[in-house]
């Protein structure tokens, strides 16, 4: 390891961060252009929540798969195969013609973007020593935060100005979304390679290690829970903010710009620094309960930003959690579980969120049990790992 060149490992950190802000800028590009997309065809408060789900599902089984897949052909080969598949998937929603396309589309978005996190945990361990694995993926995470603010000014630009060949303005956000992705993989072929053998991170032998022994170590499940209701409330912000700030809030698409400002000034700093712990990180979420109560939209935002603050430190610290419990040979798989407990998480509580609005709830009780979730993965944390070291896989746990 000290022969490699901190410059080069770093750089590599920079890239897959890039990778990341693509993918959530993708994944965000439905949510933010619903209303222009309602304009051709109607979506419904539950149709809506099972095109997230459509997303969702393959998401969380594919970061499962996608992990196998990477313990397999490798980092190099898997990213580069994963983000031409949802960089061509994202540009098929231009296609579209009404929600049961879209859903089409959605379902092979989730099938590629399911892989990359996988892959970014996969790159740290091959290029970071575990001393500096979580500033790695306090970098890379940076761009969820950077994809996810980045949308909607982006988004208005192209609503506001893209019409070309007399084609919806909606339909082009997805064409030159998915193209950008595209490139970044011709970008990714050229640059990466694995660091030769003597240069990696410490592995140790995982290779043997099966999902049946992982699930049956209380620090996995625990995770896996902790993921299942931290990422339950991220999926809904990520995708009913937009939504909400349209119908409750009367926000304009216009304001988009502002709201990203105030929202990436909050949220990618602290994944830069990775300053705050878990429970600092999990005691910002509750305050969104308050923001029905709210007077005015600046207020709004600032308790949103607050929520994307602690959500971005909160999943910092847990992605940098396989690396230090398990084998590198093993990360996939582990990372794989992970993910999709955090899928199905956003799942229920998309559909729970799509069932009360459409059957005339306000927002306020899913605003209240999403509020709510990240201080109860905390304590399962606490009490599933109450020690953090490699654990072992020489027999099964009593």
């Amino acid at each position: 390891m000290q022969q490699r060149k901190p410059a080069l490992a770093w750089g590599i950190a920079v890239l897959v961060s890039a990778a990341i802000a693509i993918s959530y800028l993708d994944r965000q590009t439905l949510p933010w252009a619903i209303k222009a997309i309602q304009a051709d065809f109607p979506i419904s408060n539950q149709v809506k929540a099972a095109l997230d789900s459509a997303f969702l599902i393959t998401y969380g089984l594919m970061y499962l798969g996608g992990g196998w897949l990477l313990d397999r052909v490798g980092t190099r080969k898997g990213f580069l195969l994963v983000m031409s598949i949802w960089s061509l998937a994202c540009a098929s929603h231009g296609l579209a013609r009404n929600a049961m396309s879209l859903a089409a589309s959605r379902l092979m978005l989730g099938f590629g973007e399911g892989g990359g996190f996988p892959a970014a945990t996969r790159a740290v361990a091959e290029w970071f020593t575990p001393k500096d694995r979580a500033l790695a993926m306090g970098i890379i995470n940076a761009g969820s935060a950077v994809g996810a603010v980045a949308a909607p000014p982006l988004i208005v630009l192209v609503l506001m100005h893209v019409h070309w060949f007399d084609l919806a303005s909606w339909r082009w956000v997805f064409y030159l979304t998915g193209a950008l992705g595209l490139v970044w993989a011709v970008a990714w072929s050229v640059i990466y390679f694995t660091p030769p053998e003597g240069q990696r991170g410490k592995a140790g032998d995982g290779s043997d290690i099966t999902v049946a022994m992982l699930v049956a170590r209380k620090e996995v499940r625990g995770i896996v829970i902790a993921k299942f209701l931290s990422d339950a409330a991220w999926f809904f912000y990520l995708f009913w903010l937009p939504k909400y700030l349209f119908e409750a809030q009367h926000f304009d698409l216009k304001q988009g710009g502002g709201l990203s400002s105030y929202l990436l000034g909050r949220g990618a700093s602290v994944n830069a620094a990775r300053k705050g712990a878990l429970g600092f990180s999990a005691a910002l979420m509750p305050w969104v309960m308050l923001v029905p109560m709210m007077p005015g939209i600046g207020w709004v935002l600032l308790l949103f930003s607050m929520a994307f603050f602690g959500q971005q430190s909160w999943s910092t610290l847990v992605m940098v959690l396989p690396t230090d419990l398990v084998p590198q040979q093993a990360l996939g798989k582990l990372a794989g579980l992970v993910g999709l407990g955090g899928a199905m998480g956003g799942v229920v509580l998309g559909q729970t969120a799509g069932w009360l609005l459409d059957h005339g709830f306000s927002y306020t009780p899913v605003l209240s049990i999403a509020a709510s979730l990240h201080l109860v993965a905390f304590a399962v944390i606490c009490l599933s790992i109450p020690q953090l070291k490699p654990l072992t896989f020489g027999k099964q746990p009593s």
